[in-house]
Parts: structure tokens; C-alpha cells; sequence
């Protein structure tokens, strides 16, 4: 080897090693920072992060992670809003971009809650009901671009009132049927793809302080949707929302938690916008849209040790949790033996000391299987 071609490889030895060094340094002082937050609290806080997860609907997945936090004008006695973001992958071949926000303005003249979906996000399909086989009847293969938005003033001390819009396209929709249902296999209202854009109204009842980590707190919110041809959606139908939350402390660390969810849909709806049951949020455990149908009634609890009382650390708390819920198409549908079941368990590290951010990691159980989560800010 020539000396010249020699200098040139220690050359470059040198430049991966000091770049080596140098993103080492980078991630020790980016967790650092995350792990010994000494930020001031009234100050803005972004954190980005890799995520890796499992779930039924996803099985593993690999994504990125954002999270931004602040109070209005930087005035803590405003409340905490939060916009989050999440792209990912999965070995699905599912694929991604979320965007979620809760944000209030200074003195909580204006509420703004909504959420962004783009993705596209091959499902299982097992059917419409309560009784639906186990056994997926169709793969469906889709893009999906979901816009919900809820724009809200203050009309009273946590009473909010406002208008509330969602957009729903589902394109490039390719049923492929197990190899037992060709013949037999009825497709659904919807099957061949929409758009559908809601128009409505809604109200909401709100007296937390930071939407990620409830401590004490109430949240009520009812809402009326109504997709019409007119305004260039593909069906006409309507739907009614409603969402109640409490949360009470036990002792000076632990948070019970109950939430009862409804859901009503009315007219000609397309199965990707019936009331779907499971997820990371709500009857953990079931795999999204396992069960389908016009309506549905769906109610948990949770019990938050925030922190646990360990000796060596204060950043390390656990939940246990339970729900139960039921899909149906009239109210002669709504029994006992109809109602499913999900419980679990989880481990919360704290994130942000200073706002009490928590990320959470469950693992939920049903009759069907189960499937772990990893988010930041808990389930509801």
C-alpha cells in the first residue's frame, strides 16, 4: 500500500471514528436530558423518539415517535396542550402518518381536539356483529385518510361549545377472500371505497388540567354528525358520540379511572365507519374493528400507582385495567352473553418530571389472544 493511500485510510478511520464519538455523545446528552429533565416548567418541550410495539392489529412495528407540550403563553395555570405525531411501519406492510392534538388557548377561550390518519393499512375483516366468526373472512387492502376536527369556544367554566367536521376516504379497497368464503362471501356496504364528510355539532364538558395525565378530573363529551350527497359525500347517514371520563385520587399517588364510550350510527353506513370495537385505547387487547356494527356501548376502568412506592427510584409506576363492551344493530341485540371482555396490565415511566408525562407499556388479555401497547400519556 502507497503511503498516500495509507494516509487516506487512516484518514478515514479517524473521521468515522470522531463521527462515531460524536452521535454517541449526541444520544448520551439527548438522554440525559430526557431522563434528568431540569427544563423549566412553563417552558416548551419536544421529544422524539423510535417506538417499537406490538399489537393484534399490527403484529410487530417499528415507527417514529413526536411529542410536543406547552402551556399558552407559557402560563402554568393554563392548561397543558399536546400535539403528537407517529409514522410507522409494520411487518404487515401497514404504513403510516398520525397526527393527534389537544390544544387550549390562553384562558381556555378555545378548545381544539381532533386527530389526522393517513395510512394505508391492510385489516382483517371478520364481518358485521357481535357474532362474527373468529376467523378473519377477507383481508382488505386499503389507503385510509381520516380528518376529525372539533373547534370549541368556552361558553361557560369548563363548558365548551362548538362545531365538529370528519372526513373519511377509504380508496383503492381490494377484498382478497379466504379461500373458504368464495361463493359465500357478502361484501359490505362500502366495499368498493368512499368519501364521506360529517357536519356537525358537539359539546363538551372539561375541567382537566393535563389531557396525558388525568390526576383529578371530569370530561363529558356529546356530539352529532350528520354525511350527506349534498356536501359530496358518497352515503347519507348519522351518527351520535358520546364519551364520559372521571378520574379520582386514591392516596397521594394512585388515580382511579372509568370511562363509558357510546357510539350510534344511523342510516346507510359503510363498514369502515361503523362502530368498531378495540384498539390501544379502549378494550385493549381485541385487534381494531374485530367486532362491527351500527352501535356501540363500551365502558372501562383503570387503576393507576403513579408511582409505585419503590425505594430507588420515583419514575417507575404500574396500572391494572378492565372493560367491557358490546357491538349491536338494534337494542334487542344488547345481553349479557353479548358483551366481551378484556383486562390487563402495564408498567408507566415518567417522562417529563416536571408536567408529570408518564409513557405507558400494557399488555391486555381477551378470550381471542392479546396484544401490548407502547404510547406516551395514558389510554383515556
Amino acid at each position: 500500500m502507497s503511503v498516500k493511500n495509507l494516509l487516506a485510510t487512516v484518514m478515514i478511520c479517524f473521521l468515522c471514528n470522531v463521527g462515531a464519538v460524536n452521535a454517541q455523545n449526541v444520544f448520551k446528552r439527548y438522554f440525559n436530558h430526557l431522563v434528568n429533565d431540569s427544563t423549566d416548567v412553563a417552558q416548551p418541550q419536544l421529544l422524539i423518539y423510535p417506538t417499537l410495539a406490538y399489537a393484534p392489529e399490527t403484529t410487530w412495528e417499528i415507527g417514529l415517535s413526536s411529542l410536543y407540550v406547552y402551556y399558552a403563553k407559557r402560563d402554568t395555570t393554563n392548561r397543558l396542550s399536546e400535539i403528537s405525531g407517529f409514522t410507522f411501519f409494520t411487518l404487515e406492510n401497514q404504513y403510516g402518518l398520525w397526527f393527534d392534538h389537544a390544544i387550549y388557548s390562553d384562558q381556555d377561550k378555545l378548545f381544539l381536539l381532533g386527530k389526522l390518519r393517513f395510512q394505508s393499512f391492510p385489516l382483517l375483516y371478520h364481518g358485521i356483529g357481535n357474532n362474527s366468526p373468529k376467523e378473519y373472512a377477507a383481508l382488505v387492502n386499503a389507503n385510509q385518510i381520516l380528518i376529525k376536527e372539533r373547534v370549541l369556544k368556552k361558553v361557560a367554566k369548563n363548558l365548551f361549545l362548538g362545531l365538529e367536521v370528519e372526513y373519511q376516504s377509504l380508496s383503492g379497497v381490494d377484498f382478497v377472500l379466504e379461500d373458504a368464503n368464495n361463493g359465500t362471501f357478502q361484501f359490505p356496504l362500502g366495499a368498493n371505497g368512499s368519501n364521506n364528510l360529517g357536519l356537525g355539532a358537539g359539546i363538551v364538558l372539561d375541567n382537566r388540567h393535563n389531557v396525558l395525565n388525568v390526576r383529578d378530573g371530569f370530561y363529558s363529551e356529546l356530539a352529532f354528525l350528520h354525511s350527506n350527497p349534498t356536501w359530496a359525500s358518497t352515503y347519507k347517514f348519522s351518527s351520535v358520540y358520546s364519551d364520559t371520563r372521571i378520574y379520582k385520587p386514591i392516596g397521594k399517588n394512585n388515580v382511579l379511572a372509568a370511562q363509558v364510550l357510546g357510539q350510534f350510527n344511523f342510516g346507510d353506513v359503510p363498514f369502515n365507519q361503523l362502530a368498531q370495537l378495540g384498539g390501544e385505547s379502549i378494550m385493549r387487547g381485541y385487534y381494531y374493528g374485530r367486532y362491527r356494527d351500527k352501535h356501540q356501548l363500551a365502558t372501562q376502568i383503570e387503576y393507576r400507582m403513579l408511582p409505585l412506592p419503590l425505594k430507588f427510584t420515583k419514575r417507575i409506576g404500574a396500572a391494572v385495567f378492565a372493560s367491557t363492551g358490546t357491538v349491536f344493530n338494534n337494542t334487542n341485540d344488547l345481553s349479557v352473553p353479548n358483551l366481551k371482555f378484556s383486562g390487563g396490565a402495564g408498567l408507566r415511566f415518567l417522562l417529563f418530571p416536571k408536567k408529570d408525562i408518564w409513557t405507558r407499556m400494557d399488555y391486555a388479555i381477551t378470550k381471542e389472544g392479546g396484544g401490548f401497547y407502547l404510547f406516551i400519556g395514558e389510554s383515556f
